[in-house]
């Protein structure tokens, strides 16, 4: 059975590691991975999990946010499915559980950023009804 519940302990972020380092693949480590949602956790970050048993099989990562462009908004850091479990509506579940929380945050919109090879991925943000508004630039510091 698949139950959704926020990630809060110590413990319980470390065994989302595997689970995020699928979409995240630079982590080294699950006390990096610790380590960085708790400093995040500051600005607001928030880990939505999707546990099947005591085990995470989906992960989003997102954080209230406002600025001049949107307003109050919702930001999607990170929204990733084990590859075993991928198919089965699990990233859905958690896209709507986030959209749900942003509704009663009163957001109005919800939002993240996919890499522009990330088919897959585009294909199911069209599927769950996230259009395109725009394109990411960055320019590396280092």
């Amino acid at each position: 059975m698949l139950a959704l519940r926020h990630v809060e302990a110590d413990e319980e972020v470390a065994a989302c590691f595997a689970v995020m380092r699928q979409l995240r693949p630079h982590l080294a480590s699950a006390e990096e991975f610790v380590e960085r949602v708790a400093r995040q956790r500051g600005a607001g970050y928030r880990l939505l999990a999707a546990w099947r048993d005591a085990a995470p099989v989906g992960l989003a990562g997102y954080r209230l946010q406002e600025n001049l462009i949107h307003g109050r908004f919702v930001y999607i850091d990170d929204l990733v499915v084990a590859e075993s479990e991928r198919r089965g509506r699990i990233g859905a579940a958690l896209l709507e559980a986030v959209a749900a929380e942003a509704r009663a945050l009163g957001c109005e919109r919800l939002t993240l950023d996919t890499a522009i090879d990330n088919l897959l991925g585009q294909r199911f943000y069209f599927r769950n009804e996230m259009l395109p508004t725009g394109m990411h630039f960055r320019l590396a510091l280092t």
